[in-house]
Parts: C-alpha cells; sequence; structure tokens
C-alpha cells in the first residue's frame, strides 16, 4: 500500500523535507504520546522534549497533513473571540489571565525558528485591513485593548497610508502589527518534528490510532502497534474524527480554500504588497493573502461548514483575489486546496483532561497557527505540575453546537450570513 501523502499545495510541493517516517508495528513505551503531528502536537512534544521525557507521536498521515500544513501561514495574535469578550462573558480575572498569554504563540514559534534553525521564510509584519469605517474603528478599539495588555507594535493605517502597504483600493485604512508576520507553514512544522527528532524524539506516520484505552498507564492502539504511556495529549483537531466521542461533539470541522498564483515579477510584488507585510481583512468570513518565499501571491478565504471540499476552489477565491487586486487579471493559478479547522460554538480553544492522564487542545476556531504553539507550551507545563495557565483555559465553558451533528452545519451557517450582511452594509 502506497504511503499516504499530502494535499496537492503549494506548500507541499515546496517543502523542505519529503522524508516520509516508520509506520507503528510494535508495542513500545514512553513517558508521553502525542496523537496528531500538527502545530498543537508538535509544540507540545517539543517543550517536553526539551524538559527531557521521552516523547512517542503518532500520525495517521504525515507531518502537518492537516490545519498545520495548509493554512494561510501568518502569525495573528490573541484568539478568535479577543480579550474583552472573554472579560465581559468569563470575568475579569479570565481575561486577565487570558490577556497575558495572548502574545506569546507568536514568540514561542519565533523561538522554535532562530532555536532550532528552522528554514521557514519568516518575514516580518502583518495588517488588520478595514474594508468600512465601522471596521476602521474597530480596529481602533482593538490597537487600544491589546495596548492596555501590553503589545505596543502597533500603528493605525489611514487610507491613504494603506497604500504604502497594500497595492488596492479596496480598503479604508487598517492595523498594522509589527510583531505580526508569515511563513511557509509547512516548512514550520516539518521543521519542528526534525527540532524534536534531533532531541530523542520519535515520529510514526501513517499510524492512525483506533482506540485509546484509559488507565494509570494509558495505551494508545494503532493497526499495527501500540503505545503505552504515562501521559496522552490529544491533538487531532479537525482531523481526530470521532476517535474520541467526547471531543468530537463540542466542534465541527470548518474548510477554508487557497490557491496560488505563478511566481510573479518584481514589480507585480512590489505593486501587491510593497512592504512584503500579510495582511487579513476584518469581515466575518475573512480573506487574507501573503507573497510566498518565491514571490507568488498566496490568497485564502471562504468557509464550508462541515469539512466537504469544495469541487472548483478557484471559482471560489479568485474573484475575491481579483475584487482586491484586479491588476492581477489573468494571472495564472498553479496550485487550489482546501483545509480544515476546527469551530468551536464560543470560538474560543477548548483544553480539557480524560481522566487523570489524557489531555487535550482542540477548537482555535481560525487563530490555530499561535494558539496551537501556546497551547503545547501551556499543556506540557501542566503534565509537569504547573497547571495554573491550563486551569485557566480548562475553566471555560465548552458547549456543544445546537442541534447535534444534523442542524449544526446549516445553524451555523446561517449566523455566517448574518454576519456577512452586517459587513456588507458596514453595520
Amino acid at each position: 500500500m502506497a504511503a499516504p501523502s499530502h494535499t496537492t499545495s503549494y506548500y507541499a510541493a515546496s517543502a523542505n523535507d519529503k522524508n516520509i517516517r516508520p509506520t507503528l508495528e510494535e508495542q513500545i513505551n514512553a513517558d508521553i504520546c502525542i496523537i496528531g503531528a500538527g502545530y498543537t502536537g508538535l509544540s507540545t512534544a517539543l517543550h517536553l522534549a526539551e524538559s527531557g521525557f521521552n516523547v512517542v507521536v503518532l500520525e495517521g498521515s504525515r507531518i502537518g497533513f492537516g490545519a498545520s500544513g495548509r493554512n494561510g501561514g501568518q502569525i495573528v495574535h490573541s484568539y478568535s473571540r479577543d480579550i474583552d469578550f472573554i472579560e465581559k462573558h468569563y470575568g475579569k480575572k479570565t481575561g486577565t489571565e487570558m490577556g497575558k498569554m495572548a502574545f506569546e504563540g507568536g514568540r514561542i514559534i519565533r523561538n522554535f525558528i532562530r532555536k532550532y534553525n528552522i528554514q521557514c521564510d519568516l518575514k516580518e509584519g502583518g495588517i488588520f485591513a478595514a474594508c468600512n469605517t465601522k471596521q476602521l474603528q474597530d480596529m481602533e478599539s482593538k490597537k487600544a485593548l491589546w495596548e492596555a495588555h501590553g503589545h505596543t507594535q502597533l500603528e493605525m493605517l489611514t487610507a491613504d497610508s494603506i497604500q504604502d502597504h497594500i497595492g488596492s483600493k479596496r480598503y479604508t485604512g487598517g492595523l498594522l502589527d509589527k510583531s505580526g508576520g508569515h511563513f511557509h507553514p509547512l516548512n514550520l512544522v516539518l521543521g519542528e518534528a526534525a527540532a524534536l527528532e534531533s532531541l530523542g524524539g520519535v515520529i510514526y506516520e501513517d499510524s492512525k490510532v483506533t482506540r485509546v484505552e484509559e488507565g494509570s498507564k494509558v495505551k494508545v492502539h494503532t493497526a499495527k502497534g501500540c503505545v503505552t504511556a504515562d501521559f496522552v495529549v490529544v491533538a487531532g483537531n479537525a482531523y481526530l474524527g470521532d476517535l474520541i466521542p467526547k471531543l468530537e461533539q463540542k466542534a465541527m470541522p470548518c474548510g477554508s480554500q487557497v490557491i496560488t498564483t505563478a511566481p510573479l515579477s518584481e514589480a507585480q510584488q512590489k505593486d501587491l504588497l510593497p512592504q512584503d507585510n500579510c495582511v487579513e481583512d476584518c469581515n466575518y468570513l475573512l480573506d487574507y493573502f501573503r507573497l510566498s518565499g518565491d514571490g507568488r501571491l498566496i490568497y485564502g478565504g471562504g468557509v464550508t461548514y462541515g469539512a466537504r471540499e469544495p469541487e472548483k476552489i478557484e471559482s471560489l477565491i479568485v474573484p475575491n483575489m481579483l475584487k482586491t487586486f484586479p491588476q492581477l487579471k489573468g494571472v495564472k493559478v498553479d496550485y487550489a486546496w482546501t483545509g480544515n479547522f476546527l469551530l468551536t460554538l464560543m470560538r474560543l480553544p477548548q483544553f480539557g483532561r480524560i481522566g487523570s492522564n489524557i489531555y487535550y487542545a482542540q477548537g482555535y476556531s481560525g487563530h490555530g497557527i499561535t494558539s496551537s504553539h501556546l497551547a503545547g507550551k501551556v499543556l506540557s507545563d501542566a503534565i509537569q505540575g504547573q497547571a495554573e495557565r491550563y486551569d485557566i483555559f480548562a475553566s471555560l465553558p465548552q458547549y456543544p453546537f445546537p442541534g447535534g451533528r444534523t442542524f449544526r452545519i446549516p445553524y451555523t451557517a446561517m449566523g455566517a450570513w448574518y454576519y456577512t450582511m452586517r459587513d456588507k452594509f458596514g453595520v
């Protein structure tokens, strides 16, 4: 049987490491077993390996096969619901403590890149682009909110000054986050995998977990092998399936679509993104874009609820790209793909524990790049007995979607339509 392969994305085509790790075919022991070789799993594994633990990672397909290897590659701070929402709904203490962690994920990413010399085309600077006056006012509020929590590398952009960063007439202004940035997401996760292996960690690919047997020692079964571990971390997110029914009920996979153009000339690149920043707009169903390391435009957006894969990705994304950059009419699209992220009802991540020794983190709701790296540090600390920050996340309620599996998709789609109309009319 052929080894599983990545999706046909630009990232897979330009991956630095195309080596395939072995399949688990034996009974082994470990201090920690991680289910899933994405950002959550590998951040947790790396932090634990740095502390001297024997770590085994089981990946059902390939390293970074899911959202970690398919996403827009942008460092965006905080959570899908920002700190003011958290404070309003869950109390000032929870908001303050989560505010202290809201900008840590980006620092962890940069630390990994620097410490392990990960080659992933890291570039600096990210922009939240406002499509109307209401969104621009919201960005002014975000700037004040983040600055109140110690994040000061921010600059408001007017309709004129944003032209120095984005060659488009679409935006009324925006917010420049100088500590934001962008990178090749699959090469980041592959670099983290290599870093883990350099510390003695072991990764098995094509080793889908079929059953988790709870106990004082947890047994994690695959089709051909088993890992017995003191602790397990479940980090499958939108690709976990129904392995842990308690988790599957709490969140819903959703898809986002991405295209990549053929390489652009230097003049075209300077015309589109003169400062080489990444951008996401402020709509509920947002667009996001940036230049790759080899000068292509990577443009993504849209949401499909329930993780179905659209048949014609280009037809969904190219019109939005041309609305932003009409000067790209006729440009060739070399790659188009979709990837799933995990949405929670409250759009906040879900941390928890099953029994005394099975931990999980999931449901970053579109803010997974930084939040997943933070999760790895928080889970690592909790396993080592420092659970204060873990307890903050675990205290957040984890509601199922109304309507169960049958009606959660149409209900969520109706909600998205409502917010899309608000964006359209600027209210």
